[in-house]
């Protein structure tokens, strides 16, 4: 891949292992004989607000990219290093995320745009205009045809043939006024599975919807009862992760087993379920900066780390399960260990 350019007069600092001075960076692991070191990935100047792995890769490896209130999403390798920064928006960007084959990005941002772009060179490919603030985006799991959706503060959700980009895009729902929920949308996801017929957006009117594309008609929805502030896939399918005021909800996609709700002693930012083990979830918060585990059957806390200075806004595992990232309001990265002491990236142990 092409390092294009980042805006910055020099590379932003992409890693460091160097631990806090004030030794605030990590936490002892629970017997006491691992350090826990996160990677920290800097270069963002404002809250990073959703982070998304891409699949694994051929060879093994993933990328990673980053929104953030700076307008300028970036897109990482596995090891954490800057590949590039997407230049364009002019507002905040609130959602971003790749491809399934990885050579496409979509944002979406507070400009009132969403942005298909090319991930190889940075380049942007089209700009969608829309009239408010674009909160969430997905792109169709298929690499042909392509189709985009997106929704936020309209409260509409449309979807764009990328093949036509400039022909006008089609709207979910078949409600009077024309809007496809009743509160501002938070998120969408698009179902790896069912041939790419199914969409599922969540909203602040605390609704989960599920969507037939093809017929653009709401097919199902489930009602938390509280706004909702996030919602994100599990690397491989099948479960949603939804959070909702002081819980998380985990929601078979296929709405073939009931949900399980886990309550938390805080209100959750996001939340991000282990893609192969799916015995634990990762989540952060706006009470503090601290990064938690917690058990999904017992709903108890695993692991508490802090390496941040500020709110965790977001969280999410690797495709590989092997490392979780967390973005926060400071403005920065950081990446962990599932399992500390491991040999893994850049995290290396001698024998």
């Amino acid at each position: 891949m092409a390092n294009y350019t980042n805006g910055y007069n020099s590379l932003p600092h992409s890693h460091s292992t160097t631990p806090d001075p004030l030794g605030r960076d990590g936490a002892q692991s629970a017997n006491g004989t691992i350090k826990v070191q996160p990677l920290l990935c800097s270069g963002h100047t404002r809250p990073v607000t959703h982070l998304q792995f891409s699949n694994l890769l051929d060879d093994g490896t993933y990328l990673l990219i980053s929104a953030c209130k700076d307008g300028n999403p970036m897109l990482r390798s596995w090891l954490g290093d800057w590949i590039g920064t997407f230049l364009g928006h002019k507002g905040a960007v609130w959602s971003s995320k790749i491809s399934l084959d990885t050579s496409r990005a979509v944002t979406g941002s507070a400009d009132f745009t969403a942005k298909i772009w090319d991930t190889n060179t940075g380049e942007a490919l089209h700009t969608f205009a829309h009239n408010h603030i674009v909160r969430s985006v997905a792109l169709n799991p298929q690499s042909t045809p392509q189709y985009l959706l997106t929704g936020g503060h309209e409260k509409k959700i449309r979807l764009f043939d990328l093949g036509r980009p400039d022909a006008e895009p089609l709207v979910l729902g078949s409600n009077p006024d024309g809007l496809s929920c009743e509160g501002n949308v938070r998120s969408l996801v698009w179902d790896e599975g069912s041939g790419g017929t199914m969409g599922v957006s969540a909203a602040e009117d605390g609704k989960v919807r599920w969507w037939d594309l093809r017929t653009l008609s709401q097919t199902a929805a489930l009602d938390l009862g509280e706004p909702i502030t996030s919602m994100e896939l599990a690397h491989g399918g099948g479960t949603l992760s939804v959070t909702a005021g002081k819980k998380v909800h985990f929601l078979d996609i296929l709405r073939q087993h009931p949900p399980v709700t886990v309550e938390l002693p805080h209100p959750p930012t996001s939340a991000s379920l282990h893609p192969f083990l799916r015995d634990r979830f990762v989540v952060g918060s706006t009470n503090d900066p601290w990064v938690r585990v917690y058990d999904l059957d017992s709903g108890q806390e695993k692991e508490v780390y802090k390496g941040h200075h500020g709110p965790v806004l977001c969280a999410s595992y690797s495709p590989d399960g092997e490392v979780y990232a967390s973005g926060s309001e400071d403005g920065t990265i950081r990446l962990w260990q599932t399992n500390p002491g491991k040999s893994y990236g850049l995290w290396q142990t001698q024998d």
